[in-house]
C-alpha cells in the first residue's frame, strides 16, 4: 500500500463514548461500539480504514461491519503503511522474541494480538510454517503474509490452514492449501524429551497444541515410574512426555484413529512404544465405563467445551463431569490434571468446576500445581481474554485427612 492509498482510506467513527477500552489499550471494537452509518455497512470486510474517536484519528483498523468483532486497530499511527514491510519488522519481533526462548525453531512464531498482529497466527515446524489468517483482512493480505513470512523465517514450504471457528465467524471460506514448497508427511517436532507427529495438513488446529509445552513439562516431571491415563490425548501430548519421564505404562484415549497412529509412530521414535497403548473411544464413555486399576497419573486436556459466553453454562457443566469422572480413575494420593483451552470460562470458573466434580466424585484434592500457555503465547495486555489456556493439578487425598 502507498502513501497515497493511506490518505484515501476511509474514516469509521467510534460511538460517542466507546473509546475507552481503546484508550486503555485494547484493539478490539466491537459492532455496537462502531458508528454503522449506511457508509460504513457498505465496507468490503477486511478494509483497512482509519478508526476516529470524535476528531481524533487512533489509528489504521481492520473494518469487519459483518462481524462481531467489527474493528481491529493493526497499528496506533493513522500513517501507517500496512505492506509487506510492515509485516516484516512484525514477523522480525516475534522471531527475535521466540529465538531467546527456544534453541531449535519449533514454536508458535505469531500469537495474533499478542505479537500485535490481530487474527493472524503462525505455528513454525522447522522449515515448515503454517499460516492461519482468521479474519478477513489477514485473508484479504493473505500473499503479503506469506512472503514476509518466507523472508523472514526461511521456511521452505508454508502451508495456509483456514479451518478455524474464528474464520467461520468472519464469514470466510474454508480449506488448507501448501502454497510454499511441499510437505508430504508429518513434521517429527522433539518437545521436553518426547517426540511428537505434527500432520500440519490434516490434524487438529496447525497440527500440534505448542501452547501446552510448560504443563506438559510438569507431568514429565512428576512421571517416573507411574502408571498414566492421557484422555483426550490427540498425537500424544500428556502421555509421550510422562514416557519421556519414566512412566512405567502410559494409556491414551482420543477418538481419532489418525491422532493415535501419530502417537503410536511418536511412541515409537522414542523407543518406548512398549510402554505406550491406545484406545480409540469417546472420552466420555472411556472414563466411565473402561475398568481395571487406578492410575497414578490421570490427565483430561479437552477441546473448548465453552468457547463463546453462549456455551458458558454448558461448557462448565462438562467440564464438572470430566473431572468427576476422571476423579474416580485415580489412585489414592495419585495426581489428576485437567485442562481447558475455553476462551469464555475464566480460571476461577474452571478451577470452581474441577473441585465440585472432584468433590461429587467423593473424592478430596489438594492443589499442586497451575499452569498456562507457554511464553510463545503472548497474552495481550489489553485483552485479558487472551490468557485461554488453564492447567491444574490436584493430589487426591484420602478422605480421612481433615
Amino acid at each position: 500500500m502507498t502513501s497515497e492509498q493511506t490518505d484515501g482510506l476511509p474514516t469509521v467513527k467510534l460511538r460517542p463514548g466507546k473509546g475507552r477500552r481503546l484508550a486503555s489499550g485494547a484493539p478490539w471494537v466491537f459492532q455496537d461500539e462502531i458508528a454503522l452509518d449506511r457508509r460504513t455497512r457498505a465496507l468490503a470486510p477486511g478494509t483497512l480504514a482509519i478508526l476516529v474517536d470524535g476528531d481524533q484519528a487512533l489509528g489504521v483498523a481492520a473494518i469487519n461491519p459483518e462481524s462481531r468483532i467489527s474493528a481491529r486497530l493493526l497499528d496506533r499511527s493513522p500513517e501507517a503503511i500496512i505492506d509487506g514491510a510492515w509485516f516484516r519488522t512484525r514477523l522480525q519481533h516475534a522471531l527475535t522474541a521466540r529465538e531467546r526462548l527456544f534453541d531449535a525453531p519449533f514454536y508458535r512464531l505469531v500469537h495474533a494480538e499478542g505479537d500485535g498482529l490481530p487474527a493472524i497466527v503462525v505455528d513454525r515446524f522447522g522449515d515448515v510454517a503454517v499460516v492461519q489468517p482468521n479474519a478477513a483482512w489477514a485473508d484479504r493480505l493473505e500473499a503479503e503474509i506469506v512472503d514476509a513470512v518466507a523472508d523472514v523465517t526461511g521456511c521452505s514450504a508454508i502451508v495456509v490452514n483456514g479451518m478455524s471457528r474464528a474464520r467461520r465467524q468472519e464469514g470466510l471460506t474454508e480449506e488448507i492449501r501448501v502454497v510454499r514448497g511441499t510437505v508430504d508427511a508429518p513434521v517429527p517436532v522433539i518437545m521436553n524429551d518426547a517426540t511428537y507427529m505434527a500432520d500440519v495438513l490434516g490434524g487438529q488446529k496447525t497440527g500440534l497444541f505448542y501452547d501446552q509445552r510448560p504443563n506438559h513439562a510438569f507431568v514429565r516431571g512428576i512421571a517416573a515410574d507411574a502408571s498414566v491415563l492421557d484422555v483426550f490425548s490427540h498425537v500424544g501430548g500428556f502421555g509421550l512426555a510422562a514416557l519421556a519421564g519414566g512412566a512405567r505404562r502410559v494409556e491414551a484415549v482420543d477418538s481419532s484413529a489418525t491422532a493415535l497412529a501419530l502417537a503410536n509412530e511418536g511412541a515409537a521414535r522414542m523407543g518406548v512404544g512398549d510402554r505406550f497403548e491406545t484406545h480409540r473411544a469417546d472420552a466420555f464413555d472411556a472414563l466411565r465405563e473402561r475398568e481395571g486399576e487406578p492410575h497414578d497419573i490421570v490427565v483430561c486436556d479437552p477441546p473448548a467445551f465453552a468457547p463463546s459466553r453462549n456455551t458458558l453454562n454448558a461448557g462448565l457443566r462438562a467440564y464438572e463431569r470430566v473431572a468427576r469422572l476422571a476423579a474416580a480413575r485415580v489412585s489414592e494420593g495419585g495426581i489428576l490434571v485437567l485442562c481447558s483451552c475455553s476462551h469464555a470460562a475464566t480460571s476461577e470458573a474452571f478451577h470452581r468446576a474441577c473441585v465440585d466434580g472432584i468433590r461429587r466424585a467423593g473424592r478430596r484434592a489438594a492443589l499442586i500445581y497451575s499452569g498456562r500457555a507457554g511464553p510463545d503465547h503472548p497474552v495481550h495486555s489489553g485483552l485479558p481474554e487472551t490468557a485461554y489456556l488453564k492447567a491444574l493439578a490436584f493430589r487426591l487425598v484420602d478422605d480421612r485427612i481433615p
